[in-house]
């Protein structure tokens, strides 16, 4: 039986957030060491539910016996603001559609990740001490600039970034002229997200190049775009400033932490790439760029498509047909080669 607990941990500085635990009560094996996901950008949970057209990246895994946590931060999915904030942020107040103050990285990795961390760790049927965490898209980066601040206390047994960027080099000229001033990024509007989305992912079933940067319409089911928009978020202005700094500058600076020179200290952390080869967002210099830098932990590429000409894109990873054979699949192979609950690992 496929069991779905939700909770709602609350941080030192006044969020609610949302987070779920998936088990299948069959294949459960508590030997396994928990997993915890990290939605990306101006997202949340539900694309990891999910699937137009088969298994979901969680559902995969529970069959594979992994205890899995999905964590909406703030800004995602039904997380909150609960308590007043002590100053307004250098944007104004920058509410949310409501829902509390302005964000950005300090405050996703150096806050809100340990405590969903912490919670999973306390409420886990495994009995671990540390978990497998998987970064999606942003959610990688904030792991990264969490792994910067806290190199040897972080509580992770491996890292899985899929599509995650840290380094930008070569990145897509729409991208880099974007990023080219970030003031403005910082002044355009972060609401009604989820309504273009609405507008804009049915359109590619007439026009399946219109978003080739993002995604390959003909490796998606697009009959159920509908039920895929809920995955869509709005944004944070402070978020959308730091953002377009960090691919400016190529290096994302954390609370005075440049996360880039931190990482190359980083030892011991086995630490899974998965790219998509013609991904327009996070292309795959840019995605697998931690392997060069963190030299000390073992690393490994997953690259998705090329083999017989075929190209993926950023969305893809997460949603395309056969996503459970090219992506799913082989990283809980590579979970499973990991350390077990009883060996203490990292």
């Amino acid at each position: 039986m496929f069991i779905q607990q939700s909770f709602r941990p609350e941080t030192a500085d006044g969020w609610r957030l949302d987070v779920v635990c998936y088990r299948d009560s069959r294949r459960f094996d508590p030997r396994k060491k928990p997993v915890l996901m990290i939605p990306g950008y101006a997202m949340n949970v539900f694309i990891l539910s999910f699937h137009p057209s088969g298994m979901s990246m969680i559902e995969y895994l529970c069959a594979q016996g992994f205890e899995v946590w999905a964590a909406n931060l703030r800004g995602q999915g039904a997380s909150r603001f609960a308590a007043k904030p002590a100053r307004p942020s250098r944007f104004g107040r920058g509410r949310r559609g409501g829902r509390g103050p302005a964000y950005g990285f300090r405050e996703l990795s150096l806050i809100d990740f340990p405590s969903v961390r912490d919670f999973a760790l306390a409420h886990t049927l495994t009995g671990a001490n540390t978990v497998h965490a998987i970064g999606c898209s942003l959610g990688a980066s904030v792991i990264y600039a969490h792994l910067a601040h806290y190199p040897r206390e972080h509580q992770l047994a491996s890292m899985t970034a899929i599509g995650g960027p840290l380094r930008w080099d070569n990145i897509h000229p729409a991208m880099r002229a974007v990023a080219g001033w970030p003031g403005l990024v910082a002044m355009v509007p972060t609401r009604g997200t989820r309504q273009a989305a609405s507008l804009l992912l049915p359109m590619l079933k007439r026009v399946p190049r219109a978003l080739s940067i993002y995604m390959n319409a003909a490796q998606i089911d697009l009959e159920h775009s509908d039920q895929m928009v809920q995955t869509v978020e709005n944004s944070s202005s402070r978020l959308n400033y730091q953002i377009a700094r960090w691919v400016k500058n190529s290096d994302l600076v954390v609370d005075g932490v440049n996360v880039t020179d931190a990482l190359a200290r980083l030892e011991d952390l086995p630490i899974l790439c998965i790219v998509a080869n013609a991904d327009g967002i996070v292309p795959e210099t840019v995605a697998n760029s931690v392997c060069a830098i963190a030299r000390a932990c073992p690393t490994q590429v997953l690259r998705v498509g090329g083999d017989q000409g075929d190209w993926y894109a950023h969305a893809d990873l997460f949603v395309s047909r056969d996503a459970q054979q090219t992506v799913f699949e082989p990283m809980s192979h590579w979970l499973s080669a990991q350390a077990y609950v009883g060996n203490k690992g990292v």
